[in-house]
């Protein structure tokens, strides 16, 4: 296996895994729309196109031009509070997106695909934690419903077509390449670490906590927060259990760990020096209380572990927000 397809390559996590298939060996061709990514993310060792995956016609157009081996997707919206006000945009964009590729990918003999879930598929979590991928799956927000339709669509297609598939759980992503000048920024992101950011160098004057009155250790939101580079390289892992045609399996990507929304304050303030002014709002439509995974299964079948800690994910974003203070906007 060795010609990949990255969908949402010119975003923040599909720029890493192509920075991270380039850096293994692979070559690289990436699809984007450039709605939310940036031409600037896009490695210049990989082919771009632009364009969107619901278009057949562009897809057959790069199966043919290039000997696809794999295609790892990304393109996708994924703004929880957005997809509460705006459901139908997010099952247009995200699931029927995934049965578009999967289409394009059955006329033109694909048979492998890594795809980008989400722990937002297991909702409020009942079960006591770590979550683990056996744990029940009810989604509390259609961003979290949409990436579960998606899953079930690829098992079924991958029963039907003979498909191999490694999709992965996501938990809170944060952090910032090293090596290549690539990180997180855009209008509208509601992540934390990138909103944390923007408090830290003044761009908005107030970092907004959403709720201090979840039943968690000090009431505000509890996550598992995974570097960025460690996600990429488990796309990586998963190419390679895939060649060895045992690629049918799902996975959490995560460290293990829960952090509060403070925690990670407090760890921001520590690792950079830099104090974070905050405020306490009302709660966000679709936020749960806790959600932490168990990641031993992709430690144990992919041989995949994180690596980074919250400390190095807060200096390298750090690094990447001091070098790149207007990020890809200019």
């Amino acid at each position: 296996m060795k010609n990949i397809l990255v969908t949402g390559g010119a975003g923040y996590i599909g720029s890493h895994a192509a920075a991270e298939l380039l850096d293994s060996g692979y070559s690289v061709v990436v699809i984007d729309s450039l709605e939310n990514g940036f031409m600037k993310l896009v490695d210049k060792r990989a082919k771009f196109y632009h364009g969107n995956v619901q278009d057949s016609n562009m897809m057959d157009k790069i199966f043919t031009e290039n000997k696809i081996d794999a295609v790892m997707h990304f393109a996708g919206y994924i703004k929880v509070p957005e997809s509460v006000v705006e459901p139908n945009k997010y099952y247009m964009n995200n699931t029927y997106t995934v049965m578009c590729l999967l289409e394009s990918m059955r006329k033109n003999n694909i048979k492998n695909i890594v795809f980008s879930s989400t722990a937002a598929v297991y909702g409020d979590v009942k079960e006591p934690e770590p979550v683990d991928e056996n744990h029940s799956k009810d989604p509390i927000n259609p961003y979290g419903m949409s990436k579960l339709m998606s899953e079930r669509i690829i098992m079924d297609c991958a029963e039907a077509y003979g498909l191999n598939y490694s999709i992965f759980r996501y938990f809170n992503v944060g952090g910032a390449h090293e090596k290549h000048d690539i990180g997180q920024m855009g209008e509208g992101i509601t992540a934390l670490i990138p909103l944390i950011l923007k408090a830290a160098k003044g761009t908005i004057p107030k970092l907004s906590i959403y709720g201090n009155d979840f039943d968690t250790k000090d009431g505000t939101g509890v996550r598992d927060y995974i570097h960025v580079v460690d996600l990429a390289l488990g796309h990586v892992k998963a190419l390679k259990k895939i060649d060895e045609k045992c690629g049918l399996a799902i996975y959490n990507l995560g460290t293990g760990h829960g952090y509060s929304v403070l925690d990670i304050v407090k760890n921001f303030e520590a690792a950079t020096g830099v104090k974070i002014p905050y405020s306490i709002k009302p709660r966000r439509a679709g936020d749960i209380a806790t959600c932490y995974c168990d990641p031993s299964k992709a430690e144990r079948e992919l041989g995949w572990k994180a690596q980074y800690g919250i400390k190095e994910m807060c200096e390298d974003s750090w690094r990447w927000q001091k070098n790149n203070p207007n990020g890809y906007e200019d």
